[in-house]
C-alpha cells in the first residue's frame, strides 16, 4: 500500500489542465477544421469535389468550395488533390454546432466556437448524464468518447458521466450510422430517457451516414430517427473535440 501511495505521489498531476490551462498537444497528423482560402479556387473547378469520397464538397466558383464537415471524413483527399491550395486542414479542434447547417465551412465562415444551447446550459450545466448508443459504429467514435472517462481526461470533474440505463440519463450520445437492426433499439432507448432530454450525434456516421451514406442497410445518421441537439464532426472526432463540444454546449467554457 505504501508503495502505491509513493508511486502516486511521484506521478503527480495526471489529469489535463484544460480548459483552465493549455489544451493538450495534438498529434502531427491531426486534421482539424478545414480552411477555405477565398479567391484561390479556379472558377468552375471541381477537382476537390471529385476527390471527396463522400460528396462533402460543393464547388462554389471563384469564392471557393463549401465543405460539409458533418459528412467529411477528414481524409485530406481534397487538400492533396487541389492544385491551387484552396483547402487546408488546420489544428482547430472546435468543430461542433447545434444546427446542422452550421457545419458547412466556406471562405469567410465565422468562428466555430458558438455551440451553446441555453436550454441545455440551464437544465444540465452542472450535471449531465448520458447513455451512449453505438448504432452500428466501427468503434472509433465509441473509443474516443469512452476515453473521456479515463484519468487523463476525467470528464466527471465537470459533472458529465456515462450511465448504464437510459432511465438514469439526461440524454443520448449516439455514434454510428444507425443500421437497420439498430433503428428500433435507438428509438426505444430515446423513449426511455425521461424528459427533458438532449441528443448528441458524434462522428460523421451519426451525423450523415459517413462512408455508408445512402446504403439501404442504414439510415444516414441519428437525425433520421431522433431529434439531434448537438453535432460533433469527425471520423472519429478527437477526444478534445468531443469534450470541448460538451462543455460549450453546456456553457462551461
Amino acid at each position: 500500500m505504501f508503495d502505491i501511495l509513493k508511486t502516486r505521489i511521484q506521478q503527480k498531476h495526471r489529469t489535463i489542465r484544460w480548459p483552465d490551462g493549455p489544451a493538450p498537444d495534438l498529434p502531427a497528423r491531426f486534421a482539424g477544421r478545414p480552411v477555405v482560402r477565398s479567391g484561390a479556387c479556379a472558377a468552375g473547378c471541381r477537382i476537390c469535389a471529385n476527390a471527396c469520397p463522400v460528396g462533402a464538397i460543393t464547388a462554389g466558383g471563384a469564392s471557393g468550395p463549401g465543405i460539409d464537415t458533418g459528412k467529411c471524413l477528414f481524409c485530406r483527399a481534397c487538400e492533396s488533390a487541389c492544385p491551387y491550395g484552396a483547402i487546408c486542414f488546420g489544428k482547430e479542434y472546435r468543430l461542433a454546432a447545434t444546427r446542422r447547417e452550421d457545419l458547412v465551412v466556406g471562405a469567410g465562415s465565422p468562428d466555430p466556437a458558438g455551440a451553446l444551447c441555453e436550454r441545455a446550459a440551464k437544465l444540465f450545466g452542472r450535471s449531465l448524464k448520458l447513455r451512449q448508443v453505438s448504432a452500428g459504429g466501427c468503434n472509433a467514435c465509441e473509443a474516443d468518447s469512452n476515453v473521456l472517462g479515463t484519468l487523463a481526461w476525467d470528464m466527471g470533474r465537470f459533472g458529465i458521466q456515462f450511465v448504464a440505463s437510459p432511465r438514469h440519463a439526461d440524454g443520448l450520445l449516439i455514434t454510428g450510422p444507425v443500421t437497420r437492426n439498430m433503428h428500433l433499439a435507438l428509438r426505444k432507448t430515446y423513449e426511455a430517457v425521461p424528459d427533458p432530454k438532449v441528443v448528441i450525434a458524434v462522428g460523421a456516421c451519426a451525423i450523415a451516414g459517413g462512408p455508408y451514406a445512402d446504403h439501404p442497410e442504414q439510415h444516414n445518421g441519428a437525425a433520421s430517427v431522433v431529434p439531434v441537439d448537438l453535432y460533433v464532426p469527425g471520423c472519429p472526432p478527437h477526444p478534445l473535440t468531443i469534450l470541448d463540444a460538451l462543455l460549450r454546449f453546456l456553457g462551461r467554457v
